[in-house]
Parts: C-alpha cells; structure tokens; sequence
C-alpha cells in the first residue's frame, strides 16, 4: 500500500501534496537541522549498467536536490574491486546526464576516502567497538544465529586494542591471505535486529581496483563505507530503497564516533519493481553473459543504456518516475504506464511516415504503366504544425502481409477478394486476383482502382478499411526490429534464464517511404497504424535499422484474441 501524501495548506485557493520524503526535509527546514541545507546522492555500485529502477532513484535525489534549492552528489561505491569497471563507472555519468541531471562538482568516488575510512576504523578500534577476527566466513555465518537464536561470541572478540590494532595494520600491509582475517564491529550478537551482531566492516581483497590501483589490499564493506562516505560530503538526506531499512540503525551506530554535529539520516522509499521486468543487475548481468541478450544496451533490456537504445525519451522516463510517485511501501507498476508515457511523450512530436513491416506486393492492373504521381499526406494528424507531405503513388506498391486475408473473418475489414479498402491519402482499390508460388505462398496480389475516390477529390463513397502502403520504385529497404518483453508471458521471474522470451526479437526487411531514406540513429517516427520506432545505432546510410520502441493499441489484434 503506498504512503498516504501530506498536504500543506500554501494559501487558501492552493493546496500543495507532498510525499513522506518532502514532509521530512519540510520539517528539519523548519526546525533548522541542518542550517536549511539540502545536499543529496545518488550513490550507484559501478558493477553493473542501472536500471529503470535506478532511473527512480536518479529523478528521486535530484529532484529533491533542486527543489529545495540544495545539491546532489554523483558518488560511486567502488568498494568491491572484483566486480567493478570503468566501463560501469562511464554508463552510469553518461546515464544521469541522458536523463537530464547535473551532479554537483566531480564526480566522487568511496575509494577516495579509503584513507580517512581506514583512520576512522582504528578510532573504532581503539574504542573497544572493533576487532580483528580470524574465523572463516562460513564460521561467521554459522555462528550469527538467527531470528530466534543469538548468536555465539566469536574466540577472537576479546583481543586487546593493541593487538587488534597491529593485526589490522598487517592486514593493511598485505601480511595475510584473502578471507584470512576480518575486522568486525563490536555491537551485540544478541541483537534483535541480526545487522547488527558484529557485522564485518574490512575484508581482504587482493584484486586491482580501477579508481585506486593495488594501493589497497583492504576494503571496507558497504554498511560500513556508506555512511562515512555521506558524513565526509555533509549529505543531509541519505535517500536509499526500502531493503535498506534494517541497515538504519548500524548506519547510525557507525557515525555514533564522527566528529562533526551534523549527521546525515538515512530515508528509504519502495524500489521499484515494473511487471514484465528483471530488475537486479545480477540477473541482468547473467542474461548478458549467457549470450541471451546482445548486451547491456539490448533495446529489450530494461537498462537505462537499453531503454535509451529501445528509442525511450529522457522525458518520458522522468514522467514515468513523477506519475509512481514516491512510496514507502513496496508494489509492483505495470509497465503499461511506462508505454504510455512514451506514446504521450511521442505523439504530438513523430512525424508518421508509412512503412510496410511484413510487405507483400500490389499490381493495380488498371492503373498506367510507368505513370506515378504525387498524393499528399499529414505528417501528423493530431499536430497540424508539422504540416503535411507529399508520398509517390504508382501501379505497384507494398502493403502489409496481415491486411490481406483469402477467406476473411467477422469484422475483417482490410482487403480481401472483391473487397474494397483505402489506400491512406490515395485511391480505393478492390481485390481481382492472388498469385501464388509453388509452395502456396502469396507474391502479389492484383487489384483495380476507382479514379473517382482519390483523397480529397470530394468522393462521399465509404468503406471501412484504409491501408498505409509504400511505392514499390522509391521503396527504401529497412529492417525492422520488433521487441516483445523478456520473459515469457507466465513466468513468475524465479527461473529467469529458463523463462527467456526466444522470441522476444523479430526481424523484418521492411519497405518504407522514400523520406527515411536519410534518417539517421536516434530519430523517432510512428509508423502509420504500427507503433513508434526509432532508428538504431546499427543503422547506416546504406542499411537503414529501425527500432520497435512500443507498439499502438490495436482494435483487430484485440479481436484475434477474444
């Protein structure tokens, strides 16, 4: 269930409704906790490309940022040098500025602050709230106990400052073996909340790390590096997903020793979860490494980098995050809201140039040979400002596959034997014959026109069914690249690689109008009565690729359903 807004009576014609986040920084502005300060972070683990989940996150910690006037970090928690790249670290700037935010300064790194993490560790120490523990991973793991068990104190717990001091400068030095020895917290290995029973703060690793080299062959765990990164900056609201509300308190206990007056706190909000999504990087990375998928950017993958290569618009994601909100319980969005936002985003502003996805050939035998001519056509018909074209009409054509039907069914109404259709902007035509190869396939299908009904000529005749077409003389060759979701339609995402969608890509050598021909990777279109597209980073002036970005709402295909 999502957290009931706030309203805040600003004067009596206007009522303003804030979330639970806005309601907090309200209230330590007016309390002045932090001398009416706003500084925020976004804070990703370059291990992976971000998600639409982290796209939530982005417009959460900067919008904050900017609406009360304050900053937001770009901060980087590379504390885990074997699964982290530049690669990562580069995807990610280029990700948060794509969707239209400014970090303040440089960009920030955990690693440069290894040294005063390091410092601040032996402070711990020498306060009796940290020692060097020699057990095993697994030997901790057995012994923290569980919701109903405390855990068992390890052999090592009592050692002397001096002792746990020089073991853990030895660490440093590099004296010991990966997962040879630990440095643990000293809190409570009774605590309720199981956080908190001693929880490592350094381990090991000697791993180069891609910011700081092999300076290092210690690094400090995530709870730990965290809130001492956010109280080095003087972050006021360590914004972060709700899996991070059991953290909270050793987020606290950790800056219990920081010499300064003003500690960050740590809010959680619902992440975001989108039906038909993988949403954790680990699955992604795994779908990526087993080949399913052509990489972080394939437009099927819910990365950002993916969305963006999909044809997604910076301002459509932005308006996705805005219309969720910010709730403090988790849910799941379906992700129709997010083709909704995109068609919205797109449909006053793609022009609608007529493409044949699946074309199959139309001879109108009664039209003359070698003779074309010009019809014209809206570019698009809900924004008279783009204003109109004009698209060459000739005797042969490309029409849809799936708009022509042999036998057709009840409420049918594209072309078919003796029926009549209209071609969008031209004539009506009337089925008089089908030509078929050896195999039964169609290859062309023969029609007659009526010269009286060409668009615009005044022709009160209806029928029911209009058409888009291409020429087939100044046809452009595309392919076309039609996406469906991920997984398969019943999976649950627990057995995501076998839930792969195999079908999830399709591929069409197209025929599309002869202005495409210059279209060039990043334009959008919404080809006529087939959904938005946009032209791909493959694509060249010789090979144009066009890209599927979310299909329109159709009436027949809702038919064939039912």
């Amino acid at each position: 269930m999502e957290h009931k807004d706030i309203e805040r009576t600003v004067a009596p014609e206007e009522v303003v409704s804030v979330n639970f986040i806005e309601a907090i920084i309200n209230k330590d502005n007016e309390t002045g906790k932090y001398g009416g300060r706003v500084l925020t972070r976004f804070p990703p683990e370059p291990n992976g490309y971000l998600h639409i989940g982290h796209a939530k996150s982005i417009c959460l910690n900067f919008g904050i940022g900017k609406q009360y006037n304050g900053l937001t970090n770009l901060r980087f928690d590379d504390t885990n040098p074997t699964k982290e790249d530049i690669e990562y670290v580069n995807s990610i700037m280029e990700d948060v500025k794509w969707l239209g935010f400014e970090w303040d300064g440089e960009v920030r790194y955990a690693s440069d602050y290894f040294g005063e993490m390091y410092e601040y560790a032996k402070k711990l120490i020498t306060l009796g709230k940290a020692y060097v523990d020699d057990q095993t991973a697994e030997e901790i793991k057995q012994t923290r106990g569980d919701y109903s068990t405390p855990g068992i104190n390890s052999p090592y717990r009592e050692r002397s400052v001096e002792e746990n001091l020089k073991l853990f400068e030895e660490m440093k030095d590099g004296k010991y073996d990966d997962g040879e020895k630990v440095l643990r917290a000293k809190i409570d290995m009774a605590h309720p909340n199981i956080v908190m029973r001693d929880p490592v703060i350094y381990r090991i690793v000697k791993a180069e790390h891609h910011n700081t080299g092999n300076e290092w062959v210690i690094y400090p765990m995530y709870d730990y590096a965290h809130p001492i990164e956010d109280a080095i900056e003087r972050i006021t609201h360590s914004i972060c997903t709700l899996e991070f509300e059991v953290h909270r308190p050793l987020y606290d206990w950790i800056l219990e020793d920081w010499d300064d007056t003003e500690i960050p706190q740590q809010i959680e909000f619902a992440r975001l979860n989108v039906t038909k999504m993988v949403m954790s990087k680990r699955k992604l990375r795994a779908l990526v490494e087993a080949g399913l998928v052509a990489g972080w950017d394939d437009p099927r993958m819910p990365t950002i980098s993916g969305l963006r290569r999909r044809g997604y618009t910076p301002e459509a994601i932005r308006d996705f995050c805005d219309r969720i909100g910010v709730a403090k319980a988790d849910s799941i969005v379906d992700i129709a809201l997010l083709e909704f936002c995109i068609r919205e985003d797109l449909k006053l502003k793609a022009m609608r140039p007529m493409v044949v996805i699946d074309p199959v050939k139309v001879v109108i035998t009664n039209y003359p040979e070698g003779q074309t001519e010009l019809v014209t056509v809206e570019n698009n018909p809900e924004n008279e400002e783009l204003g109109n074209r004009e698209v060459v009409f000739g005797r042969e054509i490309y029409i849809e596959r799936n708009d022509f039907m042999e036998e057709p069914v009840k409420k049918f109404f594209r072309l078919a034997p003796g029926k009549e259709v209209r071609l969008k902007g031209a004539y009506f035509i009337t089925c008089t014959d089908v030509i078929k190869d050896e195999n039964g396939n169609i290859t062309e299908i023969h029609c007659t026109y009526d010269p009286e009904t060409k668009s615009g000529s005044g022709c009160t005749r209806k029928v029911k069914g209009t058409l888009h077409w291409v020429e087939a003389s100044t046809a452009v060759d595309i392919e076309s690249r039609l996406y469906d979701y991920l997984l398969k339609e019943d999976s649950d995402g627990k057995d995501f690689l076998g839930d792969f969608n195999h079908e999830s890509l399709q591929v069409f050598n197209s025929k599309g109008e002869a202005c495409l021909a210059t279209t060039v990777p990043g334009d959008r279109f919404q080809f006529l009565r087939q959904g938005y597209f946009v032209t791909d980073k493959d694509s060249t002036p010789e090979h144009i690729v066009m890209n599927r970005i979310v299909g329109l709402r159709d009436s027949w295909a809702k038919e064939q359903k039912k």
